[in-house]
């Protein structure tokens, strides 16, 4: 097949990354029509460097991309671009992370498949794709809140064994916040979406953690004092509370999962908690995933306090390329291993003719031995800037999308 390299020059005043020989264009308007992408819309042509400006935070968590905060996450409507382009029956993302794949699946009408090691990752991806009955939902979400505020939560703490609070959950919450929180998860079973109170209950425990409010992502050790807060200039208080946050995010995730119900499709979505290398996928036309980069992030830990409070499986030790690991030569080697072992798997079950998008920060150049090793040609690889980072971790990096096409 024929291999074509974008590389749109321009003279950015943030110049090239020599390592790719690639100077982004920010000269030329970004592609933002994305419905109007079809099988015969040329990508190389398209701009993808967006900056904030061009596509705001609030377009790229449209309805249940929201859901839940997620670091390392693509963006949904680079996801769209590729099923216009592909218009695929069925389309599969063996490293599902939060779901961005198979939300954008289902609204667009298009079966999906879906799997990751992380069983907090697939809790979230089902509630997004999920079908509800939303006067039910709400009905569930606005008792349970209630039942749960009404509850005697102290009376919780002082029966730490039959509630399985963990030393972990004890050091990270007030007695005040960690009494709100167990008194919602008490009654979680009572209820047929028993899931979205979950993700309600994991997203107002991130926020009630003792953490200081520019480091939720990766907090240190708990913050019990008061600090100098980089996020709002001035000095802040470790929360103490997390009543308000139940409330809050009761309120959103109603609000979300209606507006998604809104453009959802009637299609099928399936979804996996297993290893990539060794789950055993059905049949499909398309893969279009963004599998984690070498080095750069612990999934589970991310997401501790959910697994904590939940009671999920912790598989840490499964994860290919955690941050724990780094990302010396003997990590990239072990790195590629397993990615060619996951993409040989991938590979069994998709169409002779199908192809695979692949979106990474292949910063060390590790995916040709990859793409040589599991039997694909590269089609087309697009080189984009990302400029746009948040809290702590700012700062900006390269996405190189390669489009590997099957051998049959």
């Amino acid at each position: 097949m024929k291999q074509t390299k974008t590389n749109l020059s321009s003279t950015s005043p943030l110049g090239a990354d020599r390592s790719y020989g690639y100077d982004p264009d920010y000269q030329t308007d970004p592609f933002t029509a994305f419905d109007s992408v079809r099988s015969s819309t040329k990508l190389e042509v398209l701009n993808l460097n967006w900056r904030e400006s061009d596509l705001p935070e609030r377009i790229r968590t449209k309805h249940v991309h929201r859901l839940h905060p997620y670091l390392g996450k693509f963006v949904p409507q680079l996801v769209e671009i590729f099923l216009r382009k592909f218009e695929p029956t069925t389309v599969c993302d063996p490293f599902c992370g939060s779901g961005t794949t198979l939300v954008e699946a289902a609204s667009l009408g298009i079966n999906a498949i879906g799997c990751d090691i992380s069983e907090f990752n697939t809790l979230m991806t089902r509630v997004k794709t999920g079908k509800y009955d939303l006067s039910l939902l709400e009905y569930e979400i606005n008792d349970a809140l209630k039942r749960a505020l009404g509850t005697n939560q102290l009376s919780l703490l002082e029966q730490k064994a039959e509630y399985n609070v963990s030393d972990y959950l004890q050091s990270w919450f007030a007695p005040q916040a960690l009494g709100s929180l167990l008194a919602y998860r008490k009654h979680i079973e009572d209820y047929t979406y028993s899931d979205v109170l979950r993700v309600i209950l994991s997203r107002a425990a991130r926020s009630a953690r003792l953490t200081t409010h520019f480091d939720l992502d990766f907090p240190k050790q708990p913050q019990t004092e008061p600090y100098y807060c980089y996020k709002h200039s001035r000095t802040c208080r470790p929360t103490k509370n997390s009543a308000q946050f139940l409330k809050r995010y009761s309120n959103d995730t109603l609000k979300r999962i209606r507006e998604f119900a809104d453009v959802r499709k009637n299609v099928a979505t399936l979804i996996a908690t297993d290893d990539t290398r060794r789950a055993q996928f059905p049949k499909y036309d398309l893969v279009v995933t963004s599998p984690p980069y070498v080095g750069l992030i612990d999934y589970h830990e991310q997401h501790r306090y959910a697994y904590e409070l939940l009671g999920l499986e912790w598989k840490a030790e499964e994860e290919i390329g955690p941050a724990t690991n780094g990302s010396s030569q003997r990590a990239q080697a072990e790195y590629v291993k397993k990615m060619i072992e996951s993409f040989e798997n991938v590979k069994r079950s998709l169409s002779k003719d199908g192809r695979m998008v692949v979106i990474v920060n292949d910063k060390y150049g590790l995916y040709e031995t990859v793409q040589e090793q599991i039997g694909v040609s590269l089609e087309t690889r697009l080189e984009r800037h990302v400029n746009r980072r948040t809290g702590r971790r700012a700062g900006d990096f390269f996405e190189s999308v390669l489009i590997w096409a099957a051998k049959g």
